[in-house]
């Protein structure tokens, strides 16, 4: 069997053999034809982000879609050669999945994100959820990590695994290990838990009850049917009180990848795939890194830096990570896939690291002393929200 890192390499080998192709056709069309961009050209207003995606992605064709992505933000200089479509993913998805957009719930417990259960969905969020559902086909297709926090069920119902009671105790574990009491209770279920076949649903500030089977109100809970309830329980979480969204998000994700060698991963590979891994080898990043404005492997600023990172906690690692790269994340393959690069910025000065984000580059001054790299390393990797980052 073929491990992740290789399955991810022949995606991307399908993927840039595809892009070639729509180039080439592009290119031909255009002579015949007229004007016809080789590229996936999205023209964006960074404070109408979501609007100006949705309109101009609904007027691709699926040939179009197959296109390398570029992305232009209107008024911005610079040609897209990998960093401004980075940046573009960044800012939609976090953007798309806010709260206060309301198209996910948020779960405190387990820091996941799921889609919200609203009974009422109209044509415009089907189109919302279809355009979260084609990101992410697209960040695959351009080999792009996206910060997400869906739980393994979403990438076991995009390959259409059979999802139950252990993938709800991952989204929800208060939940989930409430209705595992349940099947394990030793008394009378139907005098103590006093309750149907229903269940309520919180959609936005209104509370809607639900039947889990037909005529589920006149259904008692009891002993003999317990593993029904909760089988069913289960699967209204995670897919009847949320098939139409589901449904838009799998239509968008299948315009770019239903035919690829996606199918040959395993949902918990495309997971890896499209979030990348916690796995964090920096010895192997280090070997891989690439120096810019004469720095050398050599020179004892880099021989500090690797001194410094190697000392550091996992968490002040992925903070580090996520400084440099906007993801505290692995690429599938690991981080030597990363093309981490560190430029020098100049001599010594008291002015903190800084990072291009989108180009996986740091900025080093020429540091006086080990001590002091350190100290400006930390202060700029603990306030990552706030400062440094380009």
């Amino acid at each position: 069997m073929l491990n992740p890192a290789v399955k991810a390499d022949v995606l991307k080998v399908e993927s840039v053999f595809q892009m070639r192709h729509e180039l080439q056709d592009a290119f031909f069309r255009a002579l015949f034809q007229g004007v016809n961009s080789p590229y996936l050209v999205l023209e964006i207003r960074r404070d109408h982000i979501i609007s100006d995606t949705l309109l101009q992605l609904e007027e691709k064709s699926i040939h179009d879609l197959k296109k390398q992505l570029r992305v232009q933000f209107l008024g911005e200089e610079g040609v897209d050669e990998g960093g401004v479509q980075k940046e573009f993913f960044q800012l939609i998805v976090r953007e798309i999945f806010d709260p206060k957009y309301g198209m996910f719930t948020f779960n405190d417990e387990s820091r996941l994100c799921w889609f919200s259960p609203n009974p009422v969905v109209d044509d415009i969020n089907i189109r919302e959820y279809k355009l979260v559902g084609l990101l992410l086909g697209l960040a695959v297709y351009n080999s792009v990590i996206l910060d997400l926090h869906f739980p393994l069920a979403l990438y076991k119902k995009v390959m259409d695994v059979e999802v139950g009671l252990q993938d709800l105790k991952q989204l929800d574990p208060s939940l989930g290990k409430g209705l595992e009491r349940l099947l394990s209770f030793d008394g009378d279920i139907e005098s103590e838990y006093d309750r149907s076949f229903q269940v309520d649903i919180q959609s936005f500030d209104h509370v809607f009850t639900c039947d889990l089977k037909p005529s589920g109100s006149k259904i008692q809970l009891n002993n003999e049917n317990r593993s029904e309830f909760v089988e069913l329980y289960a699967d209204f979480v995670l897919s009847k009180s949320v098939e139409n969204q589901f449904n838009a998000f799998k239509e968008g994700f299948q315009l770019v990848c239903q035919d690829s060698a996606i199918k040959i991963f395993r949902p918990e590979e495309v997971e890896q795939l499209i979030c990348g891994s916690s796995d964090l080898d920096f010895d192997a990043l280090e070997a891989s890194t690439v120096y810019d404005g004469g720095w050398t492997k050599d020179s004892d600023i880099i021989k500090y830096f690797w001194e410094i990172v190697h000392s550091f906690s996992y968490e002040e690692k992925k903070k580090l990570l996520f400084f440099a790269t906007g993801s505290d994340r692995a690429p599938i393959g690991g981080l030597s896939k990363l093309q981490f690069v560190i430029a020098k910025n100049g001599g010594d000065s008291d002015r903190l690291p800084t990072s291009h984000t989108c180009y996986n580059v740091l900025l080093l001054c020429e540091y006086s002393s080990k001590e002091k790299l350190r100290e400006r390393l930390l202060t700029s990797i603990s306030n990552a929200e706030g400062f440094g980052m380009i």
